[in-house]
C-alpha cells in the first residue's frame, strides 16, 4: 500500500560530501529514510546525490565507496549539503575543501555534517557562534580546538542554517526528524516500521558517553562509583556507602566528581536514575508511580519534579502515542530500487 503525500512542495535535494574515511553507517542511515519515504509515498518526494571534493569515490573507514560519486556543481547545488566526516577526520580537511566549504555558505546554501564532518565546517569557520553535535570521540578536543563554537553532548543539533548530527545510527533519528513534518506522521511509521525502529530519538537525547571517555585520565574510584550507581538503582546506596566501597574518604569522592564531571555525586545518581526512569517510561507500560519506585525514587511528587528539573517537562510526556495501524505488510511493498542520486 502506498502512502499519500502531505503537502505539494518541491522535490528536497540531499547531498552528502564524503571526505576520506568518512563513516559508512552514518551516512547510510541519513540516506536510507529519503529513499524508504519515496518507496512508500510511490513517488519521488526526495532525491539525493553523494559528492567528493575531486568527483571521484572516496573509500570509507571501511574500504567501501559509493558509486556513482559526482563533483560538486555549484551552479546546481542541493538543498542541503551534509559534509561525512570519520575516521582521523584532520587529515581530510585541507585548504581545498575549507575553500569550497566557504564558497558554498556564501550562495547560501544550507550546511551539515554528519559523524565527524563537523569539523571540517569548524574549520572553515563556519560554525562560529553556532550550536553543534559532534561524535563524542572528539567532543572534547574539539572544544578545545574551537572555543568558539558550542558543541553540545545531543544526537543532533539544528541551529539556524546548519544541521549537525554524530554518527552511528543517530542519523536515521536526524533525518526522521526532519522530514516528518513534510511526510507526516503516518508515513513516518512506516518508515520506523520497515526499519524495525522501536523509537526515534529527539534533539533532546544525548548520546550515551562512557564515564571512562568523560574523564581525561584514569579514576578508578569514579568509574567503581559510576557502576555501583548503574547496579543499585531502586535502593540507591548513600554516598557514605559509595565512598566505603570505593574505599575513598566522602569529601576525595566529592572532589573527584566535581573536578571531572562537574557534577557532585549525588547529582550524578538522580541523573543516572532518570535516565533510567526515561527508558521505562517509552519502552514499557508501568505506570508512572512504579517507575518512580523502580528508579528509586521516594514520592511520585519528588519524581516528577526531578524529572521536570532534568528533562524540562513531566514523565507522562514521555508515553508515546498508540502506533498507527497500517495496512501493509513487508511482502506487500514494492521491491526496493538500488540507491542512485
Amino acid at each position: 500500500m502506498h502512502f499519500p503525500r502531505t503537502d505539494s512542495a518541491p522535490l528536497s535535494h540531499f547531498g552528502f560530501l564524503t571526505l576520506r574515511h568518512f563513516s559508512m553507517i552514518a551516512l547510510t542511515n541519513a540516506l536510507e529514510p529519503l529513499r524508504m519515504a519515496n518507496r512508500l509515498a510511490g513517488c519521488e518526494l526526495y532525491r539525493w546525490s553523494v559528492y567528493s571534493a575531486d568527483g571521484e569515490p572516496v573509500a570509507a573507514s571501511s574500504g567501501l565507496t559509493l558509486t556513482p560519486t559526482r563533483k560538486i556543481d555549484e551552479s546546481a547545488l542541493p538543498d542541503i549539503l551534509f559534509v561525512c566526516g570519520g575516521a582521523d577526520v584532520p587529515t581530510a580537511v585541507d585548504s581545498g575543501l575549507v575553500h569550497l566549504l566557504c564558497r558554498l555558505a556564501q550562495r547560501r546554501i544550507v550546511l551539515g555534517a554528519l559523524c565527524t564532518g563537523a569539523y571540517a565546517l569548524a574549520k572553515a569557520g563556519l560554525l562560529d557562534g553556532y550550536r553543534c553535535a559532534i561524535h563524542w570521540e572528539n567532543l572534547w578536543g574539539s572544544r578545545e580546538l574551537f572555543p568558539q563554537i558550542v558543541f553540545t553532548p545531543n544526537l543532533f543539533v539544528t541551529d539556524r542554517n546548519r544541521y549537525t548530527c554524530t554518527g552511528g545510527i543517530a542519523p536515521l533519528d536526524f533525518m526522521m526528524h526532519l522530514i516528518t513534518p513534510r511526510i507526516g506522521r503516518t508515513l513516518a511509521a512506516g518508515i520506523s516500521e520497515a526499519f524495525i525502529v522501536e523509537r526515534i530519538r529527539d534533539s533532546k537525547d544525548r548520546q550515551h558517553i562512557p564515564l571512562a571517555a568523560r574523564l581525561n585520565s584514569t579514576y578508578p574510584s569514579i568509574a567503581l562509583a559510576a557502576q555501583l550507581m548503574e547496579a543499585n538503582i531502586e535502593e540507591p546506596l548513600s554516598i557514605e556507602e559509595l565512598a566505603q566501597l570505593c574505599q575513598t574518604s566522602q569529601r576525595q569522592l566529592q572532589r573527584l566528581f566535581r573536578r571531572n564531571l562537574g557534577l557532585t555525586p549525588e547529582q550524578h545518581y538522580v541523573t543516572v536514575r532518570l535516565g533510567r526512569a526515561r527508558s521505562l517510561l517509552q519502552q514499557t507500560t508501568m505506570s508512572v508511580m512504579d517507575i518512580a519506585v523502580a528508579c528509586g525514587f521516594r514520592s511520585p511528587c519528588h519524581f516528577s519534579r526531578s524529572y521536570r528539573a532534568l528533562f524540562g517537562h513531566a514523565p507522562s510526556r514521555e508515553r508515546r502515542p498508540p502506533r498507527t495501524m497500517l495496512t501493509h505488510t513487508p511482502a506487500t511493498l514494492p521491491q526496493a530500487g538500488s540507491i542512485n542520486p
